[in-house]
């Protein structure tokens, strides 16, 4: 009998750090983006422990990470084990369709069957083991042919995340937990969340996107050909001394578009996309009410503090504190409080409001503050 190919030996991981976190402004800022900081306490940046993440799946010599030419230095000092031809630079920001899909063409030139998985650098995840086993499922669905994704199972009605609708069980080999995606839905209100997650049928988008290279670029491919070709040229060249040129070129062109939009739902669409239910505690961290539930223990008196060397006073207060500027802050009988005190600029907000930190970062665009940005 001929030998069967364990999939994982295929696989391939990819790390977009991009974009900046608009919505933990001034914490995370244009050269210092929320993949960069320690937002669980443990010492580590949100990109090293996805790195750390990785390896015992991919290995350090089949890690990707797709980031900004500004971040190149950053990066490279936070994962020394990272490999030169590993690190693909942006000129500018483009989204996740042309970073994840210059990485799967990049890669498939040079591994024609190679399996990838793209995993955002900023996110946090708990179970390791569970992880890693929701990741092998997704990779024997993606050696069958499905583009599959990780969907997290609902802690709570969250109106924060997409959901997906899973469909009826998928029998595949290696991936006994396999579901078919009906569709993916965007962000609903409180009373929608609270029916999908009633209802058993619906998980959170986490973002995790799993398949063959050629698969993910033949669906990107039909349904924005314009960016499947610049991906194309770009991929021709990476390993050629005309890289430079070419990406100087070809980059400013492309579309700038989510893969949820140019992969997954049209995959879904066309019964192409599996899910695989992931049990395990999952956060993007999005904004600072975020940040302040996952340090806290439940209760609603908790005060969250980081930053090395904080000092606070707080007396019947609760929320979080970031202190990066040294000052002294005090709290007294302020609830659900956000203060985030950096050496150029303050923010002072609620949980309730940590949503529109955005329009804060947006208002300082148009009125050119780029010096706090």
């Amino acid at each position: 009998m001929p030998e069967t190919r364990d999939p994982l030996s295929a696989f391939y991981s990819v790390i977009p750090a991009g974009g900046i976190g608009s919505r933990l402004w001034p914490l995370s800022r244009a050269d210092a983006p929320k993949f960069l900081h320690d937002l669980t306490g443990t010492g580590s940046s949100l990109l090293r422990t996805t790195w750390d993440r990785l390896v015992p799946l991919s290995g350090e010599q089949r890690i990707m990470v797709v980031t900004g030419r500004a971040h190149r230095a950053a990066v490279e000092k936070e994962l020394p084990d990272l490999a030169d031809r590993n690190v693909v630079l942006e000129s500018e920001p483009k989204d996740s369709s042309a970073a994840i899909g210059l990485a799967a063409a990049i890669l498939a030139r040079r591994e024609p069957d190679v399996i990838v998985g793209s995993f955002a650098a900023d996110h946090v995840i708990g179970d390791q083991r569970a992880f890693k086993r929701a990741v092998v499922e997704a990779v024997a669905a993606a050696d069958a042919g499905y583009i599959s994704t990780i969907g997290i199972t609902p802690s709570e009605p969250a109106i924060g995340f997409g959901y997906i609708h899973c469909g009826p069980p998928l029998a595949i080999e290696g991936a006994p937990s396999a579901l078919a995606v009906d569709s993916f839905v965007e962000k609903p209100d409180l009373e929608t969340a609270e029916r999908y997650v009633a209802s058993g049928d619906y998980l959170w988008n986490g973002g995790m996107f799993i398949s063959r290279a050629d698969v993910l670029l033949d669906q990107l491919g039909e349904t924005n050909p314009v960016l499947r070709e610049g991906i194309d040229r770009l991929a021709d060249a990476w390993d050629t001394p005309e890289r430079g040129a070419v990406v100087d070129q070809v980059w400013p062109t492309l579309p700038k578009i989510a893969i949820d939009y140019t992969v997954a739902e049209p995959a879904a669409a066309a019964g192409r996309l599996a899910v695989i239910p992931g049990y395990f505690d999952w956060d993007d961290v999005g904004d600072f009410a975020a940040l302040a539930k996952l340090h806290s223990s439940g209760r609603k008196s908790d005060l969250a503090i980081l930053g090395e060397n904080a000092r606070v006073l707080a007396d019947a207060s609760s929320g979080v504190v970031v202190s990066q500027s040294g000052r002294l802050i005090s709290l007294i009988g302020v609830n659900d409080i956000v203060v985030v005190d950096t050496p150029d600029a303050l923010l002072v907000t609620t949980s309730a409001n940590a949503q529109r930190v955005k329009s804060v970062v947006d208002a300082l665009k148009v009125s050119g503050r780029d010096d706090v940005l």
